[in-house]
């Protein structure tokens, strides 16, 4: 039987990076899956969402949160091996970024207003980026 998309709408990805699914009013659900650019010896920057928090749930493998103390710049980094199926809310305007195994797929909830043009970016120097590699062969 099947059901109309009036009722229901299913979607999925299984594909590399980011991909949103859903927009619905002010929210979307989105997917992450690994990819090249986000291994950790890859990762050149953090962003932060000047409008909004942003929700991640580990549903596969494994992913490590990384988080920047700072305002206009980043002074400390910190890393969360994420558990699956627990809910991690970034804070609005906390710097961060993510690395994921292979096998990994994350759940996203974000504004729906959520673009690069509300997430700035700030370029990692090379010892922030050692330091990312780093904490990440600790926890891995």
């Amino acid at each position: 039987m099947s059901i109309p998309e009036s009722l229901l709408e299913i979607r999925d990805y299984t594909g590399e990076g980011y991909r949103s699914l859903i927009d619905f009013g002010v929210w979307r659900v989105a997917v992450l899956c690994a990819i090249d650019e986000l291994l950790p010896e890859n990762l050149a920057a953090m962003q932060r969402h000047d409008e909004t928090d942003e929700v991640f749930v580990l549903l596969a493998g494994r992913c490590i949160l990384f988080f920047g103390e700072g305002a206009d710049a980043v002074t400390a980094i910190h890393a969360v091996d994420m558990e699956p199926l627990k809910l991690y809310n970034v804070k609005r305007g906390a710097w961060h970024t993510h690395t994921l195994s292979a096998d990994a797929t994350v759940l996203i909830v974000e504004n729906a207003d959520t673009t690069d043009a509300n997430s700035p970016l700030v370029i990692l120097a090379p010892a922030q980026r050692a330091e990312i590699v780093r904490l990440a062969q600790i926890l891995w």
